[in-house]
This record gives structure tokens, sequence and C-alpha cells, in this order.
């Protein structure tokens, strides 16, 4: 199916106009837009490439400084040993550098890991805004087909009106008894009953539709006809599924979830190895205590005044079991994400499946439905004929007419779920 994503500000300018159709592609474009769900998935995109981000920020080194002022009164130890009173003071600063040399590999499966997650959010993203689009072609095609239904019912009202005025001539000539007259009005209250009631299911519709496309103001909210109406070539339900394994994107987020969780596990393994780190800092110190000579801030500062640097190694021998653990719940979501990747196969299958056979079955119905039209039709001309002549009653009319309304809407119905069915198989079909 041809899908046209459109940009906020194209859709806003050319759907401004009060009053003006929607085609199917807009009102696709306006939803995938403007959708809350679709939204919310964008969001976790964003979330997700900001993990990316943070993982691949464990590779830079940590600087940081600090300084402290300190005070002691009363009653404090001597240098011999005693204690006495004296008030002391003390402030030292610092600076340290932290430079991660061998992480055990952690912070490289940590970023591969963001990243599979990040594929993973992206197809799930991308699955939601199938959906709605998958959502507003039902919605749209059911808002054809009742106004197409409403057509035929107000048809069907003229029918009636026109019956109605020669049977009141026929009456005032004396040539039907009053009876015959009052079937056709309550006949004629008959139709614009349905007719009131294609129309309010015609608006009902076109609210569904525009409560997909989130739109605060519904007024003169309406979309126009289809192009083209033509089904196409049905695919095999196998056809189709070997097709959409390879582009559907729920399909694409379950199996990023697998590798998703492999990379887990290759993560948590990282448990097991040492990590070595550079560490260096300076930094220096005054003490001051009253009663005593001291040396003056800048000589302290110059005097004890200190640098380090080392490298540190850390060896896991035992940590209470923390890493096997790890491991062992990334083995579980592994099989989970595995469960999940074969349950969402499984159901795109069995989608497309009952897809198929729907499109099947209509498709034979609307064959029958035109055979069974036509003849109702030509059986209601010839009724008609035949009553105009007088050698028909007019309960024979009204059933005649009724039989060729029936057979309109199936054939109605069947044309518009042979549409939908078709264009869902080619949406299933198709990468977009």
């Amino acid at each position: 199916m041809k899908h046209l994503l459109l940009t906020s500000a194209l859709i806003a300018g050319a759907l401004s106009a009060a009053g003006e159709t929607w085609s199917l592609d807009s009102c696709i474009s306006y939803a995938v837009e403007h959708n809350i769900t679709v939204k919310s998935r964008r969001n976790d995109v964003a979330s997700s490439q900001q993990s990316v981000t943070d993982a691949k920020s464990r590779y830079l080194p940590t600087l940081s400084a600090n300084a402290g002022q300190s005070w002691n009164l009363g009653r404090g130890l001597t240098a011999e040993n005693t204690y006495a009173d004296r008030n002391t003071s003390n402030f030292q600063w610092g600076a340290s550098f932290n430079l991660p040399v061998f992480s055990g590999l952690s912070t490289t499966r940590q970023v591969a890991y963001a990243k599979a997650n990040l594929a993973t959010v992206i197809e799930q993203y991308e699955a939601a805004k199938d959906d709605i689009s998958l959502n507003v072609i039902t919605a749209y095609l059911q808002v054809l087909y009742c106004k197409e239904l409403h057509e035929v019912a107000s048809g069907q009202v003229e029918l009636s009106q026109y019956e109605l005025s020669r049977r009141e001539a026929l009456l005032e000539a004396g040539k039907i008894p009053e009876i015959d007259m009052l079937e056709a009005k309550s006949q004629l209250a008959q139709d614009e009953l349905n007719k009131t009631q294609t129309a309010n299911d015609t608006r009902l519709a076109l609210v569904d539709l525009a409560q997909l496309l989130e739109l605060d103001d519904i007024n003169g909210f309406d979309i126009a006809p289809l192009d083209d109406e033509s089904a196409i070539m049905m695919m095999t339900p196998d056809d189709v599924y070997a097709a959409a394994l390879q582009h559907n994107h729920s399909i694409l987020a379950a199996r990023n979830g697998i590798t998703a969780s492999e990379k887990n596990i290759s993560l948590a393994r990282t448990g097991y190895i040492p990590t070595v780190n550079f560490n260096a800092g300076l930094g220096s110190s005054y003490y001051k205590i009253s009663g005593i000579p001291n040396d003056t801030f800048g000589k302290q500062m110059k005097n004890n005044y200190s640098t380090y640097f080392g490298f540190s190694l850390n060896i896991p021998i035992f940590d209470a079991f923390n890493t096997r653990n790890s491991i062992n719940r990334a083995k579980v979501q592994s099989v989970n994400a595995r469960l999940q990747y074969d349950d969402a196969c499984q159901r795109l299958f069995k989608t497309i499946q009952q897809v198929y056979y729907q499109a099947d079955g209509a498709r034979h119905k609307l064959s029958a439905g035109k055979v069974a039209e036509e003849t109702a039709v030509k059986a209601f001309e010839a009724m008609r004929e035949k009553y105009n002549l007088g050698r028909a009653t007019p309960s024979e009319y009204e059933q005649s007419k009724t039989k060729a309304l029936r057979a309109t809407a199936e054939r109605i119905q069947a044309g518009y779920e042979l549409i939908l069915r078709t264009r869902l198989l080619e949406y299933y079909a198709n990468p977009h």
C-alpha cells in the first residue's frame, strides 16, 4: 500500500481549512504523528539513545576536587600525650583523577547491550506506527461503507416518496383503497428511519476515525473516496507470512529482543573478570593550634603539598554468588525473549491466515452478491411494472423492493470487506 509520511507542517497547512476532505494517506500520516501511543514509543527511543550515551561515558575518566574546614574546641591531646585546653582548626584540599584502564570488558559489553536495546525499542516504535496505520485503514473503510449504505437508503426514500405521491393520486381518482396509501406512508416512514440510522452510523464512524487521529475538533471532518478500490491479487498466507518475517516491525522487535538478552548474558559474565584502574591526585592542608606559634598559611600549603599516582587491580574471588545469580537471571530473560519471539511469529501467522480467508470469503461473497443484486434489481423492476399495471399487491411490491435493498447492502458489505482484507494483506506483505 502506498504509504506517504507527511511532515507536521505539511499536514497542518494542507488540512487546516474547515470541511476539507482527508485522504487515506493523510489520515495515516496525521495519526502516526499525533497518536499518544506512538509518541510514547518515540520517547522510549530517546530514552534508549540516552542509555547508549551513558554506556559510552563509562570509557571516560573521572576528575573530582574536594575541600574541607574543621574546628576542634576544648580539651585535646598534645604532643606530650597529655590533655590541655586548646582550639585547633584544620583546612585541606585535594583533587583526584581516575582512569579505567581495563574494566573487565564490562563497558564494551554494556555499550553493546544498550545498542541492542535501542534497536529493539526502535522496532517497537515502528510497530506502534504500523498498529495505528492498520486501525486507521479499518476505520477509514468503515466510514466509506457507512456512506454508501446511506446513499442506498437515501435512494430508497426517494422511491418511497415517489410511490406515496403516486398512490395519493390514485386514491383521489378512486382507483385504490385508502389502506394502500397508508401502507405507502408507513413504508416511507420506515425508509426515512433507515436513512436516519445510516446517517448516524456514518457520523459515529467518522467520530471513531477522528478519535484515532487525536483530533480536538471534528466539526466539518470528512474523508475522500479511495482512488482505487480494485482488489489486488491475493498471495497465499505462507507467502505473505514469509515476506512479513523479513520486515514486520513486531517480529524484528522480538528478534532484537533475543539479541539484547544474549548481550545481557555476556555482560553479566564480566563480573568474573578482574579490573585495572589508574589513580592520581594532589592536595595540601593548613593546621592551626591556638596559643602556639604556627607557620603561615602559604608556607604550610607549600610544605604540606603532596601528589600521588598508582594502579589498582581488583580481582573478584567471591562475591556471594552475585555474578552467578546475575548470569542465571539473564539466561531466564533470554528464554523469555525467545518465547516472546515464537509467540509473535505465531500471532502474526494466525492474523495473516485469518485475514486471507476473510478476504477469500469476501471475494466469493462479492461475486455471488453481484449476481444476487442484479437478479433482485431485475425482479424488482419487473414487480414494479407488474404493480403499476395492477397485477401485484402493495405487499408484493414492498417485499421485492426490500429484497433488492438487502441484496445491494450485502454486495456493498462484501465489496468493502474484500478491499479491507486485501489491503491488510498487502500491508503485511510489503515493507513500509
